[in-house]
Parts: structure tokens; C-alpha cells; sequence
């Protein structure tokens, strides 16, 4: 069994150091250090959705990209439009956050909702290939929809308000991610210990034997995935106003290896697993791809050593194995 405190010590770690590096970059006057960080925070955020599905529910799913996706197109037609003097959804100028974040976690969510009525019929080795074809039909819709910029992508010449934040300045919108990353991990662990929790961890181990007390699998099973892809719609949505930039690559199938790579790599079902893997990830991307357009050859590298030598990530071999379910 783990040391707590020392997992706990470590989960504060992970949070003020994505927190304070930026911070000190802010004093410092290091604003790409801060856009570093603030990429870190959203694959985190958009982790912490997949390690719903994954870690908690065992759900492979190989096309959690197409939420990532969506939440960012939302962002960007919402900019568009306000740039255009459109109204958005009916409402005139609708660029603030507070609509947007909403409008993009519940499009992921039907989306969701839909994908996972079928896919979730399956199991294993099916499970992950209707995923996988779902999420490049909803690819190859996006790179032939002219109006939003079909392959090219969706240009963001406006970046979304939030009330009371110039979210121009790079340590505003860090700020931002940073709390709704703790909100999701807070979330997270609140689902994790709760009746839902246990109910969907339990399918995950043994489904029949939940079937056989009067537990749906498939509803409770249904339920976590439309929460994971609702978490990662709005990490598409914060990275498209960090990018200002909506992409089609952002639904590709290799932005679901990266997510289910980040939750490997960090822990499947640790808390704070998504920060650790996203901060690995993140920073080969920022180290060695200045170095080498091949730097994904040292990261897999790292994967494997991690596969086989430290099954549970990174957070699972410094605070021990955890029992989830």
C-alpha cells in the first residue's frame, strides 16, 4: 500500500510547482515559460477528463481527441463571430468565457453521448476501434467544412474575455487553466470516492457481478464518458484561445495517443497523475523538439521504460501502488 503523506506530499508538489514556475516567469518577465506552463495545465485538464473514462472505468477510448476538438472549435466560431459582429447561438458578441466554456463541455457532451451509445456495447479490442472510427469521422467532417476554415483550420484573430481579466496577458490565462485544472482533479477524487465512483470502478473489475445486484454498467459506464469527454471539451476550448488557433489536428488520432500517453506515463487513476504525465510530455516536446524533430523517439523511449519498469507512472513509483477498486 502507498505512504499517503508521501503521495499527498507529492500531489502539493505537482500543484504549486505548476503554479509557482509560472509565477516566478512572471516576475521574471518570461512569458513563453508561462505559455509552457499553461499548456502543461490544459493536457492535464484534458487528461483528467480521459483518466475518468480510463482510469476509473477501464474504457480505452482512442478517440477522446474529437472532444478536445470540438470544445475548440466552439471557441473558435465564438471568436469568429464576435469578430464578424455575428451573433453566436442567438446571442450578439457571445465572446466570454463563461458562455463558452459551457457550450463547448455540453457539444462534447451530446457528442458523447451518442459515440458512447454504441461504442460502450462493446468491449476490448471493439471498444477501441469505434472510438477510434467515430472520432475520424467527426476528423474528416471538420477538414471538409469550409465555412470554419476546413483543412486549413479556424483562425483566431480575438481572444475570449473573461469578467475582471485582461486574458490577453499570458499569467491571466494560466491563472485560469490552473483553477479549473484543481477544480477538475478536485472533482475527480470527489467521483472517485463517491457511491458512482466505487459503482464504476467495480464494472470495471467484475461487470456481471455488478449486473447481478441491480447496477446498470452500461448507464453508469455511459455517464463516466459523457463527464471525461465534458472535461476534455473544455481543455479543447481553453487550448484554442492559448493557440489562437481551431485545428482539425486537434481530433486527430495521434492527440488520443498523446492524452492516453500523458495518462501512462503519470498514472492511470492517480490524482495528480494527468500533471505529472502532461508535464513529461510538454517538456520533451519543448526541450529536445528545438533539438530534433524526431524528440517523440526519446519519449517513447521514456514510455517504455515506464511499461516496463514503472507499470503505474510516475506517481505510483514515488508514492507506492494504490488499490482503486
Amino acid at each position: 500500500m502507498p505512504d499517503k503523506r508521501r503521495e499527498y506530499a507529492l500531489n502539493a508538489v505537482l500543484a504549486l510547482g505548476l503554479l509557482l514556475v509560472p509565477l516566478w516567469a512572471y516576475w521574471a518577465g518570461s512569458p513563453f515559460t508561462i505559455t509552457v506552463f499553461t499548456r502543461i495545465a490544459i493536457f492535464a485538464l484534458a487528461a483528467v477528463g480521459l483518466n475518468i473514462a480510463l482510469g476509473l472505468g477501464g474504457m480505452v477510448s482512442f478517440g477522446h481527441a474529437v472532444y478536445f476538438g470540438v470544445g475548440g472549435y466552439v471557441a473558435g466560431i465564438a471568436a469568429q463571430h464576435a469578430f464578424n459582429g455575428e451573433t453566436f447561438l442567438g446571442i450578439a458578441g457571445a465572446n466570454q468565457m463563461l458562455i463558452i466554456w459551457p457550450v463547448a463541455m455540453i457539444a462534447a457532451g451530446l457528442l458523447a453521448a451518442v459515440i458512447g451509445a454504441f461504442s460502450l456495447r462493446t468491449s476490448g479490442i471493439f471498444f477501441i476501434m469505434i472510438t477510434l472510427a467515430f472520432a475520424q469521422m467527426v476528423y474528416y467532417f471538420a477538414i471538409s467544412w469550409p465555412t470554419y476554415g476546413g483543412e486549413d483550420g479556424l483562425p483566431i484573430y480575438v481572444r475570449n474575455t473573461f469578467p475582471g481579466l485582461n486574458t490577453m496577458r499570458p499569467w491571466n490565462l494560466f491563472i485560469l487553466c490552473w483553477c479549473l485544472l484543481m477544480l477538475a482533479i478536485g472533482a475527480f477524487a470527489l467521483m472517485r470516492a463517491s457511491r458512482f465512483g466505487a459503482a464504476l470502478m467495480a464494472i470495471r473489475q467484475n461487470p456481471d457481478r455488478v449486473a447481478a445486484v441491480g447496477i446498470s454498467p452500461f448507464g453508469i459506464k455511459l455517464a463516466a464518458f459523457v463527464i471525461s469527454a465534458m472535461i476534455t471539451g473544455l481543455a479543447g476550448a481553453l487550448m484554442a484561445d492559448l493557440s489562437r488557433f481551431a485545428s482539425p489536428a486537434a481530433m486527430a488520432w495521434t492527440m488520443s495517443g498523446e492524452l492516453i500517453v500523458i495518462i501512462i506515463l503519470g498514472g492511470t487513476g492517480r490524482l495528480f497523475g494527468p500533471v505529472a504525465g502532461a508535464a513529461v510530455l510538454v517538456g520533451f516536446e519543448v526541450i529536445f523538439g528545438g533539438m530534433t524533430e524526431h524528440w517523440r523517439l526519446w519519449l517513447g523511449l521514456v514510455l517504455l521504460l515506464t511499461v516496463l519498469f514503472a507499470r503505474g507512472g510516475i506517481v505510483t513509483l514515488i508514492a507506492g501502488r494504490e488499490r482503486l477498486g
